[in-house]
């Protein structure tokens, strides 16, 4: 397969003619006349680069960036500390300028004529990173055809968001240094973009020529300007709608257990733009019950965190890694200072062995914990299903939707039954003595606002996906409009008046 080099990655990425290099002659690390002043003599010759990486600045979709690419022509694209010192000096200038970072690396490592030296600066490197992210910039990697070593173990798994090559080789330690020290060869498949890519690693695989579109869909949420995101009035097309007629209880579960109800993916598909799916935890946990996106609502940027009722209910419930994926969205709100939307549609976590060996119990404490005190923007929508404690992990927001047909409880309507009762029989007379509906959720406190369903969201999934798209642009909107300080008081003081009269 052929791949492309360094200059032919930028021209195809970014607006034609925009590229400016941001590179000065590099400093020369070698003895004249040494065999190492040689070799890179040699590859400046033969490559057409007088490094392993280039480093600058261009447009991409009108929007500036800027960009470090490895050329791996240039002694496989290692690094030394010329190369390092490039690349820190471009990322402290892209956090200066507060520039989005792309990086798209291709590499076999530390530059081993260099010795320890060389290897020690992929710390200065992880840190002008580190520095760039704390400075809440947008830092995106797209892992290229192979990237290996300190490389792969620095700056190559920072990325708030990480994309690879279609059939790249990634890994710690490159194949033929393994066989070489071992003696058999790496297992095959292994150290591939789509098995990292299946494992977790790896956010997205991207096609050829597709890297473009990619970033761009990207850094539209990441880099959204949130001053034009704005609340609908009352009675304005597009403003959100309420209905508050009562429903009966039993109705209601039984209208959000329907196989046909649209979900969260249905949600996505019908209400929402720019949608970035993205790949677990980021570290090698996943869930396919909890999807982890970027994506647009109207005008509002988001980190969506939705529960997959669906998927839950032909594979796995909810167990501690997929709250472990939604505590990585939650990171990537703060970090970045997104709005966060949390979708509950749960029929209940998983209760099982290996849930309670996982920390079931303590991931959903920790979700509790950091909504409550994210300082990013929050909004909950009550979808569907609310039952126990993994609807109650992704609740806390400022701002909570419910839909008409949705409802919230402790348990299953069966298995408290099942507790007062000894029997399921007595589920209907449960769920309406429990307060779970949408209309006692809003007269309790718990809820903000109900959306309608006209009669049931399984009748007219774009119209309700799209009357929830609108509520969901319409609160995130209202919070944006507020000061940090006040936003989080009000969320304080939202839950600490939990069941207190007035």
């Amino acid at each position: 397969m052929s791949r492309p080099d360094a200059r032919t990655l930028i021209d195809a990425v970014l607006d034609p003619g925009s590229w400016t290099s941001w590179d000065v002659p590099p400093a020369d690390p070698a003895e004249p006349g040494s065999s190492y002043a040689e070799e890179l003599a040699a590859a400046r010759a033969k490559s057409g680069y007088d490094e392993a990486v280039l480093t600058g600045e261009g447009l991409l979709g009108g929007r500036r960036v800027a960009v470090v690419v490895s050329e791996f022509s240039f002694m496989a694209g290692s690094i030394g500390v010329a190369a390092a010192e490039r690349i820190v000096t471009a990322v402290e200038r892209a956090t200066r300028e507060r520039l989005p970072l792309l990086a798209a690396p291709a590499s076999g490592g530390t530059r081993m004529q260099e010795g320890a030296l060389a290897f020690v600066q992929m710390i200065k490197i992880t840190a002008a990173v580190e520095a760039h992210r704390a400075a809440g910039l947008p830092y995106l990697v797209h892992l290229r055809h192979p990237t290996t070593g300190g490389v792969y173990a620095s700056w190559g798994s920072l990325g708030h968001l990480t994309s690879a090559e279609r059939g790249a080789m990634i890994g710690f330690l490159g194949p033929r240094v393994f066989e070489s020290l071992h003696g058999y060869p790496f297992p095959e498949g292994v150290q591939v973009a789509e098995n990292l890519h299946r494992h977790a690693l790896l956010d997205a695989v991207v096609p050829p020529g597709g890297e473009r579109d990619a970033a761009i869909r990207a850094l539209d949420v990441l880099c959204a300007d949130r001053s034009l995101v704005r609340a609908r009035q009352p009675g304005e097309e597009g403003a959100p709608e309420e209905d508050l007629r009562p429903v009966e209880a039993w109705e209601a579960i039984t209208r959000s257990r329907r196989d046909d109800r649209p979900g969260v993916r249905t949600l996505l598909k019908l209400a929402a733009s720019d949608v970035s799916p993205l790949a677990g935890t980021g570290t090698g946990a996943n869930e396919p019950g909890l999807l982890l996106a970027l994506a647009r609502f109207g005008t509002a940027p988001a980190v969506v965190l939705g529960q997959d009722r669906r998927t839950q209910r032909h594979t796995a419930p909810l167990g501690p890694a997929g709250l472990r994926v939604a505590r990585r969205g939650m990171r990537l709100a703060a970090e970045l200072n997104l709005p966060l939307v949390t979708v509950v549609d749960t029929a209940g976590a998983d209760l099982s062995k290996s849930a309670e060996e996982g920390g079931l119990a303590g991931e959903i404490a920790r979700c509790l914990a950091e909504l409550v005190t994210l300082d990013a923007p929050t909004v909950c929508v009550l979808l569907g299903e609310g039952a126990g404690g993994a609807a109650l992990a992704l609740l806390p927001a400022d701002r909570v939707l419910c839909a008409q047909h949705a409802w919230l409880s402790p348990l299953p309507p069966e298995g408290a039954s099942a507790i007062l009762y000894r029997s399921v029989d007595f589920a209907p007379e449960i769920a309406r003595a429990q307060g779970i509906r949408a209309t006692d959720l809003r007269r309790d406190g718990i809820v903000d606002r109900v959306i309608p369903e006209r009669p049931d969201a399984a009748y007219e999934p774009r119209r309700f996906c799209e009357r929830v798209g609108r509520a969901l642009e319409h609160e995130i909107a209202g919070l944006l409009a507020m000061s940090p300080q006040d936003r989080l008081a009000a969320r304080a003081a939202r839950y600490r008046r939990l069941g207190l009269q007035g």
